[in-house]
């Protein structure tokens, strides 16, 4: 008989205590637990670098500052996505209508009296700790959940006008169109995040298309009063014009010196000339630093969490369970798709970040809610069918005593 490894005996020992501790704290899909992990790394490993500059210019040269700052944001985010997938995702259709009815007047309130930067009031300050947050990342979440929620609820009536579709049009403009009057790129991507929600739904297309009319209307609107309309066309005139923007040709430098492999972690130089490296054009910084093969590693790992997320619809029990998935999974990729696309030239300058990834505030928390949701729904899915592979195996017990 072999004597026995005494090196692989302990290793297997020390295995498992935390194979038990994580299958007991991180429940739902491993595959979403991995991928936020390697996003979280990679976001602070680039927003270290992108913000060197930064930190030179307003903590007197102190670079640490940002780092630390940013890694306990990504640390506080998980903290928050560990507590929302522990919570039944079934308790969110409650909360999510309370938390739509709170939106409206703080994003009212936000417009007429938020804080103001690059000519927009999209924050609010707490009293107390004294800190901004964008109520439009609550607005988002709950418009999300809520509408999620009224497909579920009336799936045998989803032809119905006045009592089904009706509330849904109305809440989706109301939302829409407030988000609208201080950033227009995420009110435009939140009703395209609707109008795949609904199609989903099996929302009849004449429906989906009096949608889109409240969509252009709202807009129009949002454009006349609101404070970014200006802007917005003016970005949209830039980009149809052949003379590129700042800040697109300085990513494009950044993309095109990255090479296949990069110049490797801390080494972009174009992090010095770009505007906003560490949130709006991070993606620009990795690739540069990673090379395409990180850029497209990126892609693939966003592409991997809106398959899982959009798995839940089939593998759900519940309608509202995969419909909730779905909407947050496109609300989450589909603004990650247009920061990487604004950074390589295939879309006008956002303005908006890339989740998880760029560095930020309140928008990682509630960022982190929403990917905890998902965990929560893919959570809820699995533990039902082990409590029922238990009770099959109580009855046959008890069957043949």
């Amino acid at each position: 008989m072999a004597p026995i490894d005494p090196v692989r005996k302990i290793n297997q020992t020390m295995k498992q205590p935390i194979n038990q501790w994580l299958k007991r704290h991180l429940k739902g899909d491993p595959f979403i637990w991995a991928i936020m992990l390697l996003l979280t790394t990679l976001s602070i490993l680039t927003v270290y670098s992108a913000a060197g500059a930064l930190a030179y210019r307003k903590m007197q040269g102190n670079t640490e500052y940002y780092l630390v700052k940013h890694s306990l944001l990504i640390l506080s985010s998980l903290g928050v996505m560990w507590v929302a997938h522990k919570i039944d995702y079934r308790y969110y259709p409650g909360l999510s209508k309370l938390a739509l009815w709170i939106s409206v007047p703080l994003l009212f309130l936000t417009w007429r009296y938020g804080l103001t930067l690059n000519e927009a009031s999209r924050w609010l300050t707490i009293p107390v700790i004294n800190k901004a947050f964008q109520p439009s990342d609550l607005a988002q979440l709950a418009l999300i959940a809520n509408l999620a929620n009224m497909l579920a609820k009336q799936q045998r009536h989803i032809g119905n006008f006045q009592e089904t579709l009706m509330p849904m049009l109305v809440w989706c403009g109301v939302i829409c169109g407030l988000i609208a009057l201080t950033n227009f790129s995420s009110a435009l991507l939140l009703l395209l995040t609707c109008m795949l929600l609904m199609y989903i739904g099996r929302t009849p297309i004449k429906y989906l298309m009096m949608l889109t009319a409240v969509g252009i209307m709202v807009g129009f609107i949002a454009m006349c009063a609101g404070q970014r309309g200006a802007t917005a066309l003016s970005r949209l005139k830039v980009f149809t014009q052949d003379k590129l923007p700042f800040q697109t040709e300085q990513a494009y430098i950044a993309i095109a010196t990255g090479g296949l492999y990069g110049k490797g972690p801390g080494n972009s130089q174009q992090r010095n000339f770009l505007p906003h490296p560490y949130s709006d054009f991070i993606y620009a910084v990795l690739v540069e630093e990673y090379g395409l093969v990180g850029g497209v590693v990126v892609v693939l790992l966003y592409l991997a969490l809106l398959y899982k997320g959009i798995r839940n619809v089939s593998q759900s029990n519940r309608a509202y369970g995969g419909l909730l998935s779905a909407g947050l999974s496109f609300a989450l990729v589909l603004q990650a798709m247009v920061n990487m696309g604004v950074a390589v030239g295939l879309g006008p300058v956002t303005g908006l970040p890339l989740p998880f990834v760029s560095m930020g505030g309140t928008s990682l928390l509630f960022t982190g809610m929403a990917v905890g949701i998902i965990l929560s729904v893919s959570r809820g899915d699995i533990d039902e069918s082990i409590d029922e592979l238990q009770e099959q195996r109580t009855t046959l017990k008890n069957k043949y005593k």
